[in-house]
């Protein structure tokens, strides 16, 4: 199952191009732009929604026939502040020409053109502290269950200290049984702090039939199909990760492993 881990294919341009056929299930995509002051992409959306994230530097950017501006703020995503993002429904366009040197993710799944194109954030996405000790992780949503913004997207951003873990403890959501538990698939783009760093994600399933431990570098993707999913980050090493998560049904419904699920118990 080494197809979990997927590392960035070179340092500019388009350095990752995650789609339902390549990844092998039905709804999330990820694609990632690594740009230099100048540079500029375009993109169709076809029959899917986009969420464009400037992770880092700012961009000019304009998308469903309007002119965005220049967006983005922060310069180094460790800064940790709320970021620039966009709404794109399915059956329009976007491009973006990069204005600083820029890091722009691209979030998609099957649209039905539901809802305008919209900014999101900054204003409105507040870093938030989920868990304890070092179970500890902050937060920024952009667009989860409680925004009305996307038509099956769910896109959020954590950052984990060093030595904290994170998803954890493990859940899944891999069942279309909504009220106990969702369907959606999920990538998680990482980013690590310094750069040279490394972090560890498992995937994995009750019966054992899924089971990979991957480390993860700076730029590299991971896929969850299915199955339990943490992650940790090793001391000396804070760690970032952009999820993306979508399925039949846009709510976040999980179940703890039952083997872990006393520490969310206690922790309550």
């Amino acid at each position: 199952m080494g197809d979990l881990l997927v590392r960035p294919q070179g340092t500019r341009g388009k350095v990752h191009d995650v789609t339902p056929d390549s990844a092998g299930w039905g709804y999330v995509g990820f694609g990632l732009y690594r740009l230099e002051p100048g540079d500029r992409v375009a993109e169709a959306t076809g029959g899917r929604e986009v969420i464009l994230v400037l992770v880092e530097g700012k961009a000019q950017v304009m998308a469903a026939g309007q002119d965005w501006g220049v967006m983005g703020a922060r310069m180094d995503v460790f800064e940790k502040t709320a970021p620039h993002c966009l709404y794109v429904p399915n059956g329009s366009d976007w491009a973006a020409e990069a204005v600083t040197a820029c890091t722009l993710a691209v979030c998609s799944a099957p649209g039905q053109g539901n809802h305008p194109a919209r900014r999101l954030g900054p204003e409105g996405i507040e870093l938030t502290r989920r868990g304890k000790g070092t179970n500890s992780r902050f937060v920024n949503n952009i667009a989860m269950e409680m925004h009305d913004v996307a038509d099956s997207l769910l896109v959020t951003e954590v950052f984990t200290p060093a030595g904290n873990w994170s998803s954890y403890p493990s859940h899944r959501h891999d069942e279309d049984d909504y009220p106990r538990m969702t369907y959606l698939e999920e990538t998680y783009y990482m980013r690590l702090n310094p750069a040279q760093g490394f972090g560890v994600q498992r995937v994995y399933t009750e019966d054992g039939s899924l089971d990979e431990t991957m480390a993860v570098k700076n730029h590299d993707v991971t896929l969850v199909p299915r199955g339990h999913h943490p992650c940790g980050a090793p001391y000396g090493y804070e760690m970032y990760y952009l999820n993306v998560m979508a399925g039949p049904l846009r709510k976040w419904r999980f179940q703890n492993d039952p083997d872990h699920d006393w520490i969310y118990q206690r922790d309550l």
